[in-house]
């Protein structure tokens, strides 16, 4: 089930005090607390100032009497009784002013998110948000309009009948800047524009109920949507990959009436050939459609968010339609391992050997380490195709969680390349920490019949994250270097909204695959 995206983003540069929309949005520092004395008045932040006038300086006073701190997020609602064209103002909490500095990006998205997502049932909203004017101007810009299509964004949904009080999404939402006709600024917008429905769709596929979604549907949808791309599409089914020696894939996926799938999904730049080799840039994600733990069942409890096992899967085939809008200069090819993992008379057993496609044997030990099975398939497939860069995202261990809660990913792999997914998290607000893969984790996997168990052969939960990790660079050549991209928290959110991220699927990591990408494009 898609969700239309209802939602249009433009640019604009007339006064915001004359702007003829339903609501007007404006940054608000929070209160100074200096050491001595009582507390700073609130303060606006850049862009609110001929709103500021309008009011004749009362605003500030006037927010706090209605309980505005200027807390990160925090949405203010304020009629404007015909001071300004805009019938409302909106102010958006900033935290404390930086010094010296505009709002840092993820700031400014989370603000831009969190203020379209409460001003939902209105028409047109116009964003008059800081945005710095040097060379820190277009990711500040990039970020707002992020935040703005993503804080906007709601699953469709199953209900049949209109909820009292539900509000549609806002429809048209405008962004003030210096010049409306600058070219860097309308790049950035049509870049906003691509990775936002790139993320959008991704959650849509994550949201969507589990018996609409299991593998071949899946597989069908996403070959669907990469077709009508341009993307070169190949979709190998549970023949294609008993014959083509894909054991793990087909251990997992024998277990349901709904086969298993590996989807292809390639791109080719346009490079002169003067241009020389173009880097080659392989995505690997998790598409585990259900999972029930399979004979090793779960608990009850929160099964029902295992419809979520394949948001890897999810990322990496929005992140591809993205890279086809977006034309980066380095040839990108995606893997989807796709697997319903159920309980059955055909189910594949603690026990059982399984041989994989690059020839290794592994000794089953707990059925409902399932994803790393697909996984290991699959990124031997990638490496045997060639690649210099393989980034792969999975909802891989409760683990993660643990270790760094539900908004970092756990990053294992190849050092340098690590730190670049690190960074790249942190330039998109999708933070993630680099993970060591120590020996003893390695020497704790050691099986007495096969090359490897698939957990600790004790059955040790401790570095139960890093046994991933090291299970998965079983199936890395000694060539290409790898990151292997642990979501297991942050690709769903199942608390209230917070920021731009609703209920549901989050779409993480779309844009920290799109921001390496296009920084391997410029960097190698």
């Amino acid at each position: 089930m898609t969700s239309p995206n209802s939602t249009t983003l433009s640019l604009v540069d007339t006064d915001p005090a004359e702007l003829a929309v339903d609501a007007i949005v404006i940054g608000l520092h929070s209160r100074t607390e200096p050491e001595d004395g009582p507390a700073g008045a609130l303060l606006l932040a850049t862009g609110a100032e001929s709103i500021a006038v309008a009011f004749d300086g009362r605003l500030t006073e006037t927010l706090a009497l209605l309980g505005a701190t200027g807390a990160p997020g925090e949405v203010t609602k304020l009629a404007t009784l015909g001071t300004v064209t805009a019938p409302l103002v909106a102010a958006v909490g900033l935290g404390a002013e930086p010094s010296g500095a505009a709002p840092a990006p993820e700031t400014l998205r989370r603000a831009a998110g969190a203020a379209v997502r409460a001003l939902a049932g209105a028409g047109t909203v116009a964003l008059a948000l800081p945005l710095p004017d040097d060379e820190d101007a277009p990711p500040a810009l990039r970020a707002v309009a992020e935040g703005a299509l993503l804080g906007g964004y709601r699953f469709a949904g199953y209900k049949t009948k209109p909820q009292p009080g539900r509000r549609d999404p806002v429809g048209s939402v405008l962004v003030h800047v210096p010049d409306a006709a600058d070219g860097v600024a309308e790049g950035e917008i049509a870049r906003a524009r691509a990775v936002t429905a790139a993320v959008t769709r991704s959650r849509d596929w994550v949201n969507t109920a589990p018996n609409e979604l299991r593998p071949p549907a899946f597989a069908d949808e996403v070959a669907a949507a990469a077709d009508a791309a341009g993307l070169t599409v190949e979709v190998l089914d549970e023949q294609a990959l008993a014959q083509g020696g894909y054991g793990g894939i087909v251990a997992v996926g024998q277990g349901s009436e709904a086969p298993p799938r590996l989807v292809k999904l390639s791109y080719v730049p346009d490079v002169a050939p003067e241009a020389g080799a173009t880097r080659r840039v392989a995505l690997v994600g998790k598409g585990i459609t259900f999972d029930t733990g399979g004979v090793s069942i779960k608990p009850a409890q929160g099964m029902w968010e295992m419809k979520s096992d394949m948001a890897g899967a999810a990322a990496v085939a929005a992140t591809m339609l993205a890279v086809a809008a977006l034309r980066p200069a380095v040839a990108v090819t995606a893997y989807l391992p796709m697997a319903e993992n159920m309980p059955s008379g055909t189910a594949y057993r603690p026990g059982d050997v399984v041989t994989m496609y690059n020839g290794k044997r592994v000794e089953v030990l707990n059925t409902d380490a399932e994803g790393r099975m697909v996984l290991g398939d699959a990124m031997a497939r990638a490496c045997e195709d060639g690649a210099d860069y393989l980034l792969e995202a999975s909802t891989l261990t409760g683990g993660q969680v643990v270790a760094l809660g539900k908004r970092v990913a756990g990053v294992m792999g190849t050092p340098e390349l690590c730190e670049r997914v690190r960074t790249a998290g942190d330039a998109v607000g999708e933070p993630a920490w680099p993970m060591p893969l120590p020996d003893d984790v390695r020497k704790g996997m050691d099986s007495d019949v096969a090359d490897i168990s698939q957990v600790n052969a004790g059955m040790d939960r401790a570095g139960h994250m890093l046994q991933g990790g090291v299970f998965l660079r079983e199936f890395v050549t000694d060539d290409v270097s790898w990151a292997h991209i642990d979501i297991a928290g942050p690709s769903y959110h199942a608390g209230e909204p917070t920021g731009y991220w609703t209920k549901g699927g989050t779409g993480v990591p779309v844009r920290t695959l799109l921001e390496l990408i296009d920084d391997i494009a410029a960097n190698g």
